[in-house]
């Protein structure tokens, strides 16, 4: 079979990794809290987006009948969205062992208490109590999600603030391989030797540098450090193995095998459902992504309004009603105003002030129906897609990998 997705190009670009659970179709929720964003994302570094089907499992497990569906829905969704597989790497977490491999490499190290103390932890475990969550694969969640992140040594996550803890906890489990595994034969020598291709003013200033992030915990030290390296690049005798070892050196965890991430707070939109609570296909409050126009136009006729305005005549107040909520996604200015007004002098109607959200959300969803099209009527095409996306994320773990493996001397 032949493909028109091409390998992905090299890149001096930073790395965004990201993933999502496959739930299915996706909805407007989704859109808006994460996948418009990463749309955006990919004309600025080098992503790599991929589907957590061993995620999904953590709490889906009994569920395998739907899974395969659910995996190739979300990637629809993603392309019909505006991920565009030329300039994105999209792939099936499942299909690499390699991810499975440091997860188990990386619990060997991992304290215990690391994982229990995770917010969600506890928070997923009250939430969802109707399910059997005392499987160590849902403890472990956190850490096979480091795994994720540290395979492809990204340097940003796009989170939101309730899964800063996720990328907190990433830094630490990296940090902590770095000082096991990170003191290679010789690391003191070497290091020496590295400074010294730094020249005497450089290689002093780098070291005040670290012994100012090392001692008292500056951040703007380790800039000025960082910015000390990527100078020496000029060197024709530099290479990647010095800069390793003195970003090591610099943090006190030994050669930098794995790179410690940054969460990537980006603005996100957040779309409540139609009843003002988060939404959820579980709630019954969603609408997904590729709904049919006359059924999104049905769902919002009837979104709850503000339960003061019993009669057309009785005046209203927009924050105490969903419909709202959507204005402020979907609105520009002059209609936010409008709709204001005319709720809380009770000059329009509720079905009038919801007209111009149905219309704004037919036509964000048109493009999507289009773009997804082809691969409906063809799914071997997204399947391609992923396969190729999966190739290219297969030849970055198994390099990462094989620096893993060199560090905790299993490379026999």
């Amino acid at each position: 079979m032949t493909s028109d997705v091409s390998p992905a190009p090299r890149t001096s670009k930073s790395r965004v990794l990201s993933g999502m659970r496959p739930t299915g179709a996706l909805h407007l929720g989704h859109y808006h809290g994460a996948l418009k964003n990463w749309v955006r994302l990919q004309d600025d570094y080098d992503c790599f987006y991929f589907v957590a089907d061993w995620h999904a499992l953590t709490t889906h497990y009994e569920e395998r009948e739907v899974m395969e569906r659910y995996v190739y829905d979300m990637v629809i969704d993603w392309v019909a969205a505006g991920l565009d597989p030329e300039r994105c790497t999209i792939f099936l977490q499942s299909r690499l062992a390699e991810h499975a491999e440091l997860f188990t490499l990386l619990a060997m190290g991992t304290p215990l208490g690391w994982l229990e103390r995770v917010p969600t932890y506890k928070d997923q475990i009250e939430k969802l109590k109707d399910r059997d969550l005392a499987t160590y694969g849902f403890l472990g969640y956190p850490l096979l999600q480091a795994a994720d992140i540290l395979i492809y040594k990204a340097a940003y996550v796009p989170v939101g603030e309730d899964q800063a803890s996720h990328v907190e906890l990433t830094r630490e489990v990296a940090r902590r391989f770095n000082h096991l595994y990170g003191k290679v034969p010789g690391f003191d020598l070497k290091v020496q030797a590295a400074l010294a291709k730094l020249g005497k003013d450089d290689a002093r200033y780098f070291e005040k540098q670290r012994k100012a992030f090392q001692e008292g915990g500056s951040q703007e030290a380790v800039g000025k450090a960082e910015f000390i390296l990527k100078k020496a690049t000029a060197n024709p005798e530099w290479t990647a193995d010095d800069e390793e070892l003195l970003l090591g050196h610099l943090r006190g965890t030994g050669k930098n095998i794995l790179s410690e991430p940054q969460a990537l707070h980006t603005e996100v939109t957040k779309l409540p459902g139609l009843d003002g609570a988060k939404m959820s296909k579980s709630y019954g409050n969603a609408i997904a992504m590729r709904e049919e126009p006359a059924v999104v136009t049905d769902k919002m006729r009837k979104m709850p309004t503000d339960p003061a305005r019993v009669r057309r005549t009785d005046p209203g107040n927009p924050e105490r009603c969903p419909v709202w909520q959507f204005h402020q996604v979907y609105s520009d200015q002059p209609t936010k105003d409008w709709a204001w007004k005319g709720c809380t002098t009770a000059g329009i109607g509720c079905l009038d002030c919801k007209q111009p959200v149905i219309d704004a959300v037919l036509k964000e969803q048109q493009p999507w129906r289009e773009r997804a099209e082809p691969y409906l009527t063809n799914p071997k095409h997204v399947h391609w897609i992923v396969e190729v996306g999966t190739e290219r994320a297969r030849s970055v773990a198994r390099s990462t990998m094989k620096d893993v493996r060199a560090a905790m001397g299993l490379n026999y």
